[in-house]
């Protein structure tokens, strides 16, 4: 009697393993994404080493939106580490860098870039951002490999892998 009770004792906690690591993969794969950031191409906005967490479901129910931060696979395929900028140019716009300063549809004022701490320079584009795709930069524009730079300037939709809410090590933040 007592070896019987031990075995449902152990089976049930088998049983309660399961669940927990059967959920855990359901919240990593379908609701949440995690990462580490590697580069400095998002400071002083997210700083290198911190940990970040994003919705996978956000893009799902609506359209990513100029600003937004996100996670990503790199367009030009060259790792499986994701990649961690802030969306630019949204699609069918023209971005254009005149100076650092970046410019939507050839309009006269640059987007607000309040959130970069250095000036930024160079003269880049125009781009063209074609369908179902995203032109993104990083905050530390002098310092980011990104849309500007790539062989394949934009990241299509369904290589978007969530947009980041939360950066919970070492400097916990939300994000809008």
């Amino acid at each position: 009697m007592k070896r019987e009770n031990t075995i449902m004792e152990i089976l049930g906690w088998l049983r309660a393993v399961a669940i927990a690591f059967v959920c855990a993969l359901i919240i990593n794969n379908i609701l949440i994404v995690n990462a580490v950031v590697i580069s400095p191409s998002m400071e002083s906005t997210v700083m290198t080493g911190s940990r970040i967490m994003g919705s996978r479901i956000t893009y799902v129910i609506s359209e990513p939106e100029r600003f937004d931060i996100i996670l990503f696979k790199a367009p030009d395929g060259e790792t499986t580490i994701p990649f961690l900028k802030r969306i630019i140019g949204l699609p069918n716009e023209i971005v254009e860098i005149k100076d650092g300063k970046v410019y939507i549809d050839d309009s006269d004022i640059p987007l607000d870039d309040s959130f970069i701490m250095e000036e930024a320079h160079g003269n880049y584009g125009p781009f063209m951002v074609p369908d179902n795709s995203y032109f993104v930069l990083g905050d530390n524009r002098n310092r980011s490999h990104d849309s500007k730079n790539w062989t394949n300037k934009y990241v299509l939709k369904d290589k978007i892998l969530g947009k980041v809410y939360i950066e919970y090590f070492p400097n916990p933040q939300l994000f809008d």
